[in-house]
């Protein structure tokens, strides 16, 4: 029996290590086509969620398309604290999903630490030896410099105690079409059988997966896929420099036209785990990184981008600032590098009253991650001059434009990073109103 028919059939079972946006999406994918599946993880209102059959994360429904409570009540889905229910004979893949950045920067601890748990498997009795799949993005070399001397120094033997191999993963969880059935799949082992195991494995839940030569070659793809979109938004913001009197967002939507090239739109700078990251994961994992000049200015620049932003605010005279959105992105509960943090922080370093506004953070969590009060929206938008959107939730681009129109009573400036209010008539306000990257966006 294969091991896509033994994981379908009940005989076995995955074990997920982290369960945040990858880890849960993977066992809830998994449990939602009769896998049975246990995840690990350290935190217990997570765990607690889980088990009572709640999806743990906010809005994830919507990009899931279905819920969890009776996976969870027939015993699909389990969470737990105990890494070691985990090492289980009837475990036969084990899927990494943990964080692999710290405060902005690659990192590598919750690796080694879950590596090393995973080593115990060598005294678990299989009949095959488990597969472990790493999902998590990881800096291009890391399985080799990293992962492997921590199972030689075990005694654990790739390839024949445990088998290897990387598949990044590739969702973006606003948008329901690109799902972990849909997207092309890219995965790659240490070894031929491992790659076979692991088409086995994730064809229970993936429709399009593309084998990559060996697990090298794999954990690089997530990487240098989004540092290509890195440099390229961050030309976007260069060009809107370069030309400041010229709306650069209208020309970049028609460069865009042409069949092969994307459609990138400047912004106050990028966020998130994925794009920021992925470029510095590229420059350290490179043999020689001082051949990687454009990517190195495109992370000088990007990390730089929001401070531009607050000092064309503070250049403005204006003092007072209510910004729209913590999350990087619309309705996602993730600040990770979003940049309203770097905003709101060079603003105060200006001299410059500033308050977030984040329909998905409590006033006691915008004040602890961002070091600023909160206010209500749209009530709450009366008191500022200048008004920043940083994350296109559903909540702003629902409320009626007369609520909106009406709480601006003192504001002279709106500064629309995502395009969401764009249909609304400011000018009868008299307030001066922005896309990102159109003409005078930014003030000199």
């Amino acid at each position: 029996m294969g091991l896509r028919e033994e994981l379908l059939s009940g005989r076995k079972k995955i074990a997920v290590w982290g369960t945040g946006f990858i880890g849960f999406t993977t066992m809830a994918n998994f449990a939602h086509d009769g896998v049975k599946c246990i995840g690990y993880d350290v935190d217990d209102k997570k765990i607690a969620d889980m088990n009572s059959g709640r999806i743990p994360i906010e809005n994830l429904e919507y990009w899931l398309g279905f819920e969890i409570k009776k996976l969870v009540e027939s015993g699909l889905m389990k969470a737990t604290p105990e890494w070691e229910e985990l090492m289980d004979e009837n475990v036969a893949v084990h899927f990494v999903c943990i964080p692999t950045e710290m405060a902005g920067e690659p990192y590598d601890d919750i690796l080694i630490d879950v590596i090393k748990k995973l080593t115990k498997l060598k005294g678990v009795k299989n009949e095959e030896p488990p597969l472990i799949i790493v999902e998590s993005t990881l800096t291009p070399g890391r399985s080799d410099k990293i992962v492997m001397p921590i199972f030689r120094e075990a005694g654990v033997a790739v390839g024949k105690d445990i088998l290897y191999g990387v598949a990044p993963r590739r969702d973006w969880f606003i948008s329901p079409e690109k799902s972990l059935k849909k997207l092309p799949r890219v995965f790659g082992g240490t070894t031929k059988e491992t790659t076979e195991r692991m088409m086995e494995a994730l064809s229970v839940v993936c429709e399009n997966l593309v084998p990559a030569p060996d697990h090298k070659h794999a954990e690089m793809v997530k990487s240098i896929e989004n540092a290509y979109r890195h440099m390229d938004i961050t030309l976007a913001n260069q060009l809107s420099l370069a030309y400041p009197n010229m709306d650069m967002t209208t020309i970049l939507r028609l460069v865009g036209t042409k069949w092969n090239i994307g459609t990138y739109h400047p912004s106050f700078g990028t966020g998130g785990y994925c794009i920021p990251l992925s470029s510095q994961y590229v420059l350290l994992g490179a043999e020689r990184p001082e051949c990687l000049t454009i990517l190195k200015e495109t992370v000088d620049f990007d990390q730089k981008q929001p401070e531009r932003v607050a000092e064309s605010i503070a250049k403005r005279g204006i003092k007072k600032v209510g910004i729209l959105g913590l999350s990087y992105k619309g309705d996602m509960k993730v600040f990770i590098l979003s940049p309203a943090m770097k905003i709101s922080k060079k603003l105060k370093e200006l001299g410059v009253d500033v308050k977030i506004n984040d329909p998905y953070y409590s006033p006691k969590e915008i004040e602890k991650i961002a070091g600023v009060k909160s206010f209500d929206f749209p009530s709450g938008l009366s008191e500022f001059e200048a008004v920043l959107i940083v994350a296109d939730h559903q909540h702003y681009k629902f409320t009626p434009h007369d609520a909106i129109l009406g709480a601006l009573k003192s504001c002279r400036l709106v500064l629309d990073n995502t395009e969401i209010w764009s249909d609304i008539d400011f000018k009868e306000k008299g307030i001066e109103y922005h896309v990102a990257g159109d003409a005078g966006w930014l003030k000199e």
